[in-house]
């Protein structure tokens, strides 16, 4: 039996990842079903409606989250519908609820606009301790997690932040293992949506992550500031480049010391690979299928080479991320995801292993990592 059809029999066999249980101590007997139900419930909800932050200490809200998506870019799958990411929003439930404790509920939604998403993520909102986004396409993605905000919990869109601070983690170690610092590294980045915009701002946020150049491609072509036709976003990471290169991404790639893809599958070639620099760091991203495949990039001489996937070695991929940051935003009560908790979580990450060229980064089931990332998280958020 292939992979497909065995993930097809095993998500037909469960009929879905999660369910919801009663916790231990509400187990009904005639006494505490008086108490957990009418007429005792009504203590909580008096207390609750004269003091909404109450709801933390008294509901499960302190440690419940809602992961949502529209299903308009769904892993590399492109927009295939709310109905269609289920499985992805389940998936991502259950690596909150095993890997951290965080209970998740996995909510699509058929909306027709970001506009429509984010009244709808408004009036659930009351529900849930934080909002992780997920699959939701660029440009829309921008305008919902800023629409957000005002929540008062923090709204996280992974596929943006997450995905960030797993490749900054990922260069730490790789440029350290490679000998070369961020101040003397050429970066080629395809793909300016969600993944790589993020990306390009947590690099840009700190001094010490600043390469020397940085070059970003879309599909049309590299996003530099002659380009006044771009979205809004391509023109911030215009200027936050400072790029105006606008050659092919293969000449980009003559003498870079790192190539980024959170784009789409086999758009590199080996010769692309050859042309960059000695020690090259290849993070080939996009899923289910790379830029590259990664034997080819070895076989072509990168010293480093990363996938998002879990079948091949180096996993470069935000579940590396999530659940930790959810965790460290709950538990320290956090109303926003800032700049500086995303740094902190990448440092705490990348300290987690001792690196080696196929062991940059701890795998997803390793001990110990999340619970270095929810601290450093909760620290920074204080």
């Amino acid at each position: 039996m292939g992979q497909k059809e065995e993930a097809l029999a095993l998500h037909s066999r469960l009929r879905g990842k999660i369910e919801a249980r009663a916790k231990k101590g509400a187990a009904l007997t005639k006494k505490s079903i008086s108490l957990l139900y009418t007429p005792g419930v009504a203590a909580p909800c008096m207390e609750i409606a004269g003091d909404k932050a109450k709801s933390f200490q008294l509901t499960g809200k302190s440690n419940t989250i809602a992961v949502i998506s529209d299903g308009s870019a769904v892993l590399g799958l492109g927009n295939i519908g709310p109905e269609a990411a289920m499985p992805v929003m389940e998936g991502k439930a259950l690596l909150f609820r095993e890997l951290a404790g965080v209970n998740a509920f996995p909510i699509v939604l058929k909306t027709a606009s970001a506009q429509e998403t984010v009244q709808a993520i408004r009036a659930m909102a009351p529900s849930f301790g934080g909002i992780n986004l997920e699959d939701i396409a660029a440009p829309h993605c921008f305008f919902v997690e800023k629409e957000l905000q005002d929540l008062g919990i923090p709204v996280v869109h992974d596929d943006q932040h997450a995905t960030a601070v797993v490749v900054l983690a990922g260069l730490i170690n790789a440029l350290k293992l490679a000998g070369k610092k961020f101040s003397d590294a050429k970066i080629v980045l395809s793909g300016c949506g969600a993944a790589g915009t993020a990306i390009t701002k947590l690099l840009y946020y700190s001094p010490e992550f600043v390469p020397k150049k940085m070059v970003v491609f879309d599909r049309f072509g590299a996003v530099h500031r002659n380009n006044s036709g771009m979205p809004e976003h391509m023109k911030e990471i215009a200027q936050l480049t400072k790029n105006d290169f606008s050659g092919s991404i293969g000449e980009a790639l003559k003498g870079a010391d790192v190539f980024i893809g959170v784009s789409a599958p086999n758009i590199l070639k080996e010769e692309d690979i050859r042309a960059m620099n000695k020690k090259a760091i290849v993070f080939a991203m996009a899923n289910p299928v790379p830029e590259i495949a990664p034997e080819l990039a070895i076989k072509a001489g990168a010293f480093i080479v990363g996938t998002g996937r879990s079948d091949y070695k180096n996993q470069i991929n935000n579940v590396l991320v999530f659940p930790g940051l959810f965790r460290g935003l709950l538990d320290a009560r956090a109303k926003r995801l800032t700049e500086s908790a995303k740094v902190a979580a990448a440092k705490a990450l990348a300290s987690s292993v001792k690196p080696s060229r196929e062991k940059i980064l701890p795998h997803a089931l390793d001990k110990g990592y999340v619970q270095k990332i929810v601290k450093a998280v909760e620290k920074a958020s204080e």
